[in-house]
């Protein structure tokens, strides 16, 4: 991949929103290298999506999200594959990784609630075939994503009272 893709990649990734004229300016080539670089980059499928990185603290419709660790016996031919293919095709499953160390997926879910993440984990993931076992963590409270930290710090006015 060449010197001005990655540089486009950098500057999207800090920021989706920016569009092709600012990164032309930013990096200074011509508008249209900066918008075709981006559209081959699209068409290759080297960026998927544009997403927003959303607090949801401050949003009402709060939703649970656990990490499932899983343990699985690999497939003769396919290894970690086709298992990981049948965990993400569920809805509440937002991401899977295969991981080195004590467990083999790393599966991160989303519910309305704790109950129905619980279902999910106990009803379609643990029945699977080759899952041994699973471990699930609830996200108490998320301080950064993607980058983003989601702390508001205000700034301690009080005064040091010593005697």
């Amino acid at each position: 991949m060449n010197e001005l893709k990655m540089k486009i990649l950098d500057l999207l990734k800090e920021d989706a929103r920016r569009s092709a004229d600012l990164i032309a300016t930013l990096l200074g080539v011509d508008r249209a290298e900066a918008a075709a670089a981006i559209a081959e980059l699209e068409q290759d499928h080297v960026i998927v999506k544009y997403a927003t990185v959303i607090n949801q603290s401050k949003v009402d419709d709060e939703k649970v999200t656990a990490l499932i660790e899983v343990q699985i016996t690999p497939e003769r031919g396919r290894g970690f594959d086709a298992i990981a293919e049948r965990v993400y095709l569920y809805p509440e499953v937002k991401s899977v990784y295969l991981m080195s160390g004590a467990y083999d997926l790393l599966v991160e879910v989303e519910g309305r609630t704790l109950k129905e993440v619980a279902s999910f984990v106990s009803n379609k993931l643990s029945p699977i075939d080759r899952v041994l076992s699973t471990k699930t963590h609830f996200i108490l409270k998320k301080y950064k994503q993607d980058g983003i930290i989601f702390e508001d710090h205000e700034e301690d006015h009080r005064m040091l009272i010593t005697p």
